[in-house]
C-alpha cells in the first residue's frame, strides 16, 4: 500500500478512523473526513503522518452537499496524485417508530448514509480509472441484511448501500477497480452510544437493558464488534489478495445474521 491514497468519510472517529489507522500503518497517504473539536484533529493528522511517514489531510466537507464532496474527492486527487482508495464510511442514526419519524431526520440520513456514498464514487471514480485499480469500501451493517424496529431511515440506505456497491462492482469488474461492502454488527462506537439513549426512550426501558437484551441479543456472541477488527478486514480488502472480491457483503457480525 506504499504511496497509495485513501479518502475515509466519518474518520475522524470510531470505524473510520480505526480504519484510516490501519491504512496509515500499511503506508497509504490519507483524506480524513468528519466533524469533532479542530485541535484533536490536528492532533490525528500529525499522529497518522509522523508516526507512518505519510501525508494526512483533512476535509470538513458536508456529506449533504455534493460540491463539498467534489472538492474533497479533487482536494485529495491533486495533492496526492489521485486517489486509489475511497472508504464510505460517514453515518448517521435516528430510531423512533415510523409515525412518529421526523421528515428532517429521514431526509438527512438518506442524504448522509447513501447518497454522500454515490456522489462520493462518482467523483472518486475517474481517477481510479485512470490507473487502471482502485478499491471502494462501503461501510454497510447488519442492517443492510436484515432489519429491526425503529430504524426505518437507517435500514433503508444500508440496504441501499448494498445495491449501490453490487452495482458499481459491475460496472467495473474489468477496469481493476474493486467495490465491496462491510457489513459489521454493534460497534461500541460513538454513534452506537447514542442509540442505546435512544432505544431506551423508545422502548421504555433501561439503558443497561438496551445493552444486553435488545443490542447484543442480537449477535450470539454477546460480544461488541472491535474496532481493529473492521480496519484489519478493509485492509485486506484493499490488498491484491481480494482482486477477486467484489461486489460482495462481507459480514463481521458475531453471528447476527446467520440466525
Amino acid at each position: 500500500m506504499k504511496k497509495k491514497s485513501a479518502i475515509i468519510t466519518g474518520s475522524t472517529s470510531g470505524i473510520g478512523l480505526s480504519i484510516a489507522r490501519h491504512l496509515a500503518k500499511a503506508g497509504c497517504n490519507i483524506m480524513l473526513n468528519g466533524f469533532g473539536d479542530r485541535d484533536e484533529i490536528d492532533s490525528l493528522q500529525k499522529e497518522l503522518s509522523e508516526k507512518n511517514q505519510v501525508k494526512a489531510l483533512y476535509s470538513d466537507a458536508d456529506m449533504t452537499v455534493p460540491e463539498q464532496i467534489n472538492t474533497m474527492v479533487q482536494t485529495a486527487a491533486e495533492s496526492f496524485g489521485g486517489v486509489d482508495i475511497l472508504v464510505n464510511n460517514a453515518g448517521i442514526q435516528h430510531v423512533a417508530p415510523i409515525e412518529e419519524f421526523p421528515a428532517e431526520k429521514w431526509n438527512a440520513i438518506i442524504a448522509i448514509n447513501l447518497s454522500a456514498a454515490f456522489h462520493t464514487i462518482r467523483t472518486a471514480l475517474p481517477h481510479m480509472k485512470k490507473k487502471k485499480w482502485g478499491r471502494i469500501i462501503n461501510i454497510a451493517s447488519a442492517h443492510a441484511l436484515a432489519a429491526s424496529p425503529f430504524k426505518s431511515a437507517y435500514v433503508a440506505t444500508k440496504h441501499g448501500i448494498l445495491g449501490l456497491t453490487k452495482v458499481v462492482a459491475l460496472e467495473t469488474a474489468q477496469e481493476g477497480i474493486t467495490c465491496n461492502a462491510i457489513c459489521p454488527g454493534y460497534v461500541k462506537t460513538p454513534l452506537v452510544e447514542g442509540q442505546i439513549s435512544d432505544q431506551a426512550k423508545a422502548r421504555g426501558i433501561s439503558e443497561e437493558s438496551v445493552v444486553q437484551d435488545v443490542i447484543l441479543e442480537a449477535q450470539p456472541t454477546k460480544k461488541f464488534v472491535e474496532l481493529d477488527e473492521i480496519g484489519a478486514l478493509t485492509l485486506f480488502l484493499i490488498g491484491d489478495y481480494a482482486a477477486s472480491i467484489t461486489g460482495t457483503a462481507i459480514s463481521i457480525d458475531g453471528g447476527w445474521t446467520a440466525k
